[in-house]
């Protein structure tokens, strides 16, 4: 796995017909793309994984496997890339797949189906300030690049005691996760986990990892070089 990443992070085209035949677990990060862009981009894109269908489902069914059988009353997703790992799709959602661990249920296509459709609860958007036309409690923060920002979300969608699985793409300084939380908590809902395709090591990181529940998609083999951003 760690040769396949070595080759294909540098690789600029992806095979949307190839799926190794070991599936072993984290095996499409290394459908991820490189930053061609410079510094002032991310160090890569891990939405080109969305594009390849297996990769797709086996990443949602990592991390979902550790919930499988936890109450979860709801799944939010933080903007906007969160969006897409939480979101509801529109497809019908199937029966277990036979290629998928112990049998998770995983959504049809189109690709936007994903954790809310296959755990088959509702979706809630945690937003970036000023995007929602009703009553909305606000969080600052500071995102990954330190910079300061203010997310919001509706409260009329938590209810006390409702348990919320907070989904995002990365979680690298742990600053916007952590204002997700704070914003599911100040409504009096409860953090029934954390899921993010990687949790890096960081002071941030850590601090989730050691309140909530979490799941990502990261091999320990592979963390230390995600954590190093190679």
């Amino acid at each position: 796995l760690h040769a396949q990443c070595s080759q294909r992070l540098r690789s600029p085209h992806m095979d949307l017909c190839h799926v190794p035949a070991a599936r072993e677990k984290g095996w499409y990060l290394a459908l991820m793309a490189p930053n061609v862009k410079g510094p002032n981009y991310a160090w890569l894109d891990p939405s080109r994984l969305y594009c390849h269908p297996q990769g797709l489902q086996d990443c949602m069914a990592d991390l979902l496997q550790p919930f499988q059988g936890d109450p979860i009353d709801m799944v939010a997703g933080i903007d906007a890339m969160g969006f897409i790992l939480g979101e509801q799709g529109r497809g019908r959602v199937q029966g277990p797949h036979p290629s998928s661990p112990r049998g998770l249920t995983v959504p049809c296509p189109p690709p936007g189906a994903a954790a809310a459709a296959t755990l088959r609860k509702g979706f809630l958007a945690i937003r970036k300030a000023g995007h929602l036309c009703v009553q909305t409690l606000a969080q600052p923060y500071t995102d990954y690049s330190g910079r300061e920002k203010v997310m919001e979300v509706r409260t009329d969608a938590i209810s006390p005691g409702l348990r919320i699985l907070l989904v995002d793409q990365w979680v690298e300084t742990g600053g916007t996760m952590r204002a997700a939380i704070q914003l599911v908590e100040r409504l009096g809902g409860v953090v029934a986990g954390v899921a993010a395709i990687c949790i890096e090591d960081s002071e941030g990181g850590r601090w989730i990892r050691e309140r909530y529940k979490c799941a990502h998609c990261v091999p320990p083999g592979l963390q230390p070089r995600f954590d190093r951003h190679q």
